[in-house]
């Protein structure tokens, strides 16, 4: 009974764990690395045509962005999470691989000009629809038996819609542990969705501690704060523009701005225009309103209870088409533009802030986690130009940040949701943090807890019966693979999913073990036939 720690390890993005038990391999979360790496993170040890099933806590792609990636290489399991998880990553997968696919694209367009090798996705659409395919959904609170020793439960995380903290159970040898994943834990009095549940008992507690070294502050008054920015940038003649996350925090503005415009907070400008630009945020918009029975909290049920619709009202208007999306850069009424990505580093927003960075009069406000190295990032640090499109642009609009808003939990959230464990875990592991905040937060919970913790770097191998390290490693600074033509792996990437696609058929030979002789004849028969034609 053992754990690997593979991503988010001294970093904030990439979650993915490795486990082996009761005769079982596995994943819990599968996420895609977003922003710089600072350091290498370890490969799967296994083929992944060799995994039993996979756990998922949210939606975001740094939690499920690499399970096509996962699909093209053989696996066919089944991935378990909550049923608005999975409706949520549905969209989510399908828009990365859009991504990834539109990227090669235009990388091709300037390789073939030059002479270069194609770039090869990361994964493709047909990849994303493989793993779409693969989602089983669970209810909340519900104990799943999985497999013969293995169970597992899914808590409210209160970070996201259908966020959750994973409970679950491991049993070999007449022993039983159980290990708690935190996923991120939301910040308290979030609208729309629930508060997060604390877990009350744990063996083992692999945490999230992404503001562990911070506090949020006393809690803001977003409306009036919101309200009083968009008063001074319209009255200046701008815009306001909001990189947000299609997923979660656009929802979130919709119940603010939805309340700013009940309650005539703006004054002089009418029903105001507020674009939601992404089509990924839309579709997301859609999703809420199908889980508001099952997943929204008291204030937001009662509104609807009201006849009133949390996150729609007058003037609200959805850009789907890239055409729709320039327009908006056309019509110089003063208007709220709420675009992914939440950190700038792709998508449409970047084109907004191409058309609104070198205009004093507008607002680029800020409502989320900014991660080391990104757009964002540089912004709110005081950059005076930046890059677009190849094209130098100067900083002149007003750079803002809503202060304390934040989906995760902070120092006082998180020490709040260790400390409601009954007995003292045998250790904590502290992932999904920068690296120096891992480190801080794993000493405070010694301090203040006296629970033994610390921060694994990728490749760490913990027994989980013995309570000791098989192998503890040191975090090698990442380097940037020279030379390659996609980023699945440091080689030739096509041959590489030829490569998987062998592993896998070796997996399916293994299960097919004791069949019957005329179906293993025929089997090997047609093994043979593509042996043949592909043999030179």
């Amino acid at each position: 009974m053992r754990i690997t720690f593979l991503g988010a390890t001294h970093e904030v993005t990439g979650s993915c764990y490795y486990l082996e038990a009761a005769g079982k391999k596995f994943l819990v979360d599968c996420g895609m690395e977003q922003g710089p790496d600072l350091y290498e993170n370890h490969p799967l040890p296994i083929s992944p045509a060799e995994l039993d099933f996979v756990l998922i806590t949210h939606a975001h792609i740094d939690h499920s962005g690499n399970l096509p990636l996962l699909y093209a290489h053989g696996f066919r399991g089944p991935i378990y999470m909550t049923h608005a998880t999975a409706d949520l990553a549905s969209i989510m997968l399908r828009d990365s691989a859009h991504i990834q696919m539109s990227e090669a694209e235009w990388k091709n367009r300037k390789n073939r000009r030059a002479g270069r090798e194609d770039y090869v996705p990361v994964y493709t659409m047909e990849d994303a629809l493989g793993a779409i395919q693969l989602m089983e959904g669970c209810p909340y609170h519900s104990r799943i038996r999985l497999a013969e020793g293995i169970e597992v439960c899914f808590l409210d995380a209160g970070h996201l819609l259908g966020s959750a903290s994973i409970e679950l159970w491991l049993s070999e040898e007449d022993k039983t542990k159980k290990l708690v994943f935190s996923g991120d834990i939301g910040n308290l009095d979030q609208p729309l969705i629930n508060d997060p549940e604390y877990p009350e008992s744990a063996d083992y507690v692999i945490m999230e501690s992404t503001y562990g070294d911070r506090s949020h502050g006393e809690k803001s008054d977003y409306v009036g704060e919101l309200s009083r920015i968009i008063q001074e940038t319209f009255d200046r003649g701008g815009n306001v523009v909001v990189p947000s996350f299609a997923v979660g925090r656009t929802q979130e503005m919709l119940y603010f701005i939805r309340e700013i415009k009940e309650k005539r907070l703006v004054q002089g400008h009418g029903e105001f225009p507020v674009y939601v630009d992404s089509p990924l945020a839309v579709e997301a918009t859609s999703i809420f309103k199908d889980h508001e029975q099952d997943c929204y909290d008291s204030e937001a049920a009662k509104l609807l209870a009201g006849g009133v619709n949390p996150i729609s009202f007058p003037g609200l208007k959805l850009s789907i088409t890239a055409e729709e999306s320039r327009a908006i850069n056309f019509d110089e009424t003063p208007k709220v533009i709420l675009s992914a990505s939440g950190m700038c580093d792709a998508g449409r927003v970047k084109h907004h802030l191409k058309h609104n960075l070198w205009r004093r009069e507008s607002t680029i406000l800020f409502v989320g986690y900014q991660a080391a190295g990104t757009l964002g990032r540089v912004l709110l640090n005081g950059a005076e130009q930046v890059k677009l499109f190849q094209e130098d642009v100067q900083v002149k609009a007003s750079i803002l940040q809503l202060p304390g808003m934040s989906g995760h939990a902070d120092r006082e959230g998180l020490l709040a949701w260790a400390a409601n464990l009954k007995e003292k875990p045998q250790r904590v592991f502290v992932t999904h943090g920068e690296d120096k905040v891992t480190e801080i937060f794993a000493k405070q919970l010694w301090d203040e807890l006296r629970y033994p913790a610390m921060a694994p770097f990728s490749g760490t191998i913990f027994d989980l019966l013995e309570n000791e390290f098989i192998e503890k490693t040191e975090g090698v600074p990442y380097k940037k693979p020279v030379g390659t033509t996609s980023a699945r792996s440091s080689g030739n990437t096509v041959y590489d999913r030829l490569l998987a696609a062998g592993q896998r058929l070796l997996q399916v030979i293994s299960h097919n073990r004791g069949g019957a002789n005329k179906d293993l004849s025929k089997f090997a028969d047609q093994i043979n036939s593509l042996c043949d034609k592909w043999d030179r």
